[in-house]
């Protein structure tokens, strides 16, 4: 679930609105994993909802732009 930013950018607004859903669903895994002292690697939980962030940033950047 590695994305770099410009790889973010490409996808359309529809593609990256599920993936943001199919990553909360893989946050939500995490902090049950987690919860439950079965998480190895805390670090992911981190780094998913930092790259759920960027999808909502470059969403809100797409629709500035046809908004103009």
């Amino acid at each position: 679930n590695k994305m770099k930013l410009e790889e973010i950018r490409e996808c359309t607004t529809a593609e990256l609105q599920d993936k943001i859903v199919e990553f909360k669903k893989q946050l939500f895994d995490l902090r049950l994993k987690k919860s439950m002292h079965k998480l190895e690697n805390t670090a992911e939980i981190g780094k998913l909802k930092n790259l759920i962030a960027q999808m909502k940033t470059v969403i809100k950047e797409k629709s500035n732009q046809e908004v103009k």
